[in-house]
């Protein structure tokens, strides 16, 4: 690999540490091209990607970077797993680790914050970015329906109460 491309290597790798919400570090050894494949397959759906890079050339793209210290897990065959929604790269990871022995996850970092495996885990655990934008927005219009509902009973109890008014007049 020439020069130019070993600095846009750097480039890129540095610039998947400053944008992604989350960057999962394992290792892979032993894993065939088939599981793989299926495990870029998994991370692309769910929104994620993962990237190979040479150790040596991500830690140059890590140096002066808040979560430089992620450089000290990039031992042996390793590759990075990342996405902008902090727990898909972590969900997909976790669970291809639970189904594959040869895929180990040795950590990785949110934003600045250094995380080893258990921290990894804790954040797939968490609920997705759109898990919650609907939980806020079903806890906003719960009221509104609720007060609906109550605007509206009086008036169906009232027609309820005069049809069978009508009824015992007709009888």
């Amino acid at each position: 690999m020439d020069r130019a491309r070993k600095e846009k290597v750097v480039a890129e790798i540095g610039q998947i540490f400053e944008s992604s919400g989350v960057v999962v570090v394992a290792k892979y050894e032993g894993m065939t091209v088939p599981e793989m494949e299926n495990l870029r397959s998994l991370m692309r759906e769910a929104g994620g990607f993962v990237r190979v890079a040479k150790n040596r050339l991500s830690k140059i793209a890590l140096q002066g970077s808040p979560c430089e210290k992620v450089g000290s897990l990039l031992t042996g065959m390793t590759l990075l797993a990342y996405s902008e929604d902090p727990t898909v790269a972590s969900k997909v990871s976790k669970d291809f680790a639970s189904n594959n022995k040869n895929f180990v996850v040795l950590g990785g970092a949110v934003g600045s914050s250094i995380l080893d495996p258990k921290g990894i885990e804790a954040v797939a655990s968490m609920p997705s970015r759109e898990d919650l934008i609907a939980s806020v927005v079903s806890c906003i219009g719960s009221p509104g329906a609720t007060l609906l509902g109550a605007i509206g009973a009086p008036a169906s109890s009232l027609a309820s109460v005069l049809t069978t008014l009508e009824e015992r007049e007709a009888a």
